[in-house]
């Protein structure tokens, strides 16, 4: 079982600055490797379809509406799930301390996702964007054991961390909680988009309410 993480949004709380109103986690779970073998060449092989660099990463947010179609469409048929967590930070909704440190904010925020996964789990690999250092990735890893009561690893077998540029699955799951983060702002085009991995979503959850 392969599991893949990302988030998009910001950790910031200065909304009226430029933080972003919400910051959203997703999660993509693949139950069989073979089937996520074959996603992954799908994707490698779209990049020549519309005629881009055999390096050029996939990312939601930077793409054009052309590419973010032909991308959802060439995906939609492989079997995965996605969960999915909307944290709303209007100061009227969220408080706590914790909220004002950025790590802790992130930390908690996967570790909500990956609690409202965890009856889909069973020896995951989990891999998350290598976008921390060293240090922060294994103060996550002991965060996530912990807090998921999963010290002997019977859920997440085990933590890797590579870089999305390099990986076609982690820029499946950026399409998938950007698509997300479209949706929980009722964009005016976020039909278009979420229609894709609508029936593959296994669970939703905005907070707080």
């Amino acid at each position: 079982m392969l599991v893949f993480l990302d988030e998009s949004g910001d950790t910031g709380r200065k909304i009226s600055s430029g933080s972003s109103a919400f910051f959203v986690v997703s999660i993509v779970i693949f139950l069989d490797n073979d089937e996520a073998l074959r996603c992954d060449q799908r994707i490698g092989l779209l990049r020549s379809e519309l005629g881009l660099p055999h390096n050029y990463e996939f990312h939601f947010g930077h793409n054009s509406k052309r590419i973010r179609q032909a991308f959802l469409e060439a995906v939609n048929p492989y079997n995965f799930s996605v969960v999915t967590v909307a944290i709303n930070k209007d100061p009227n909704k969220l408080y706590g301390e914790g909220f004002k440190v950025k790590s802790s904010f992130y930390k908690y925020a996967c570790q909500m996702v990956l609690t409202n996964a965890l009856p889909y789990l069973d020896k995951a690999i989990l891999v998350i964007d290598k976008s921390g250092n060293a240090t922060f990735q294994g103060e996550l890893r002991k965060y996530l054991r912990d807090k998921l009561g999963d010290k002997d690893g019977e859920k997440i077998k085990s933590f890797k961390a590579q870089q999305s540029h390099q990986n076609n699955l982690l820029q499946l799951v950026d399409y998938c909680v950007g698509v997300s983060n479209r949706k929980i702002q009722s964009k005016k085009d976020w039909q278009e988009y979420y229609k894709y991995i609508a029936a593959k979503q296994q669970s939703w959850q905005e907070w707080p309410k």
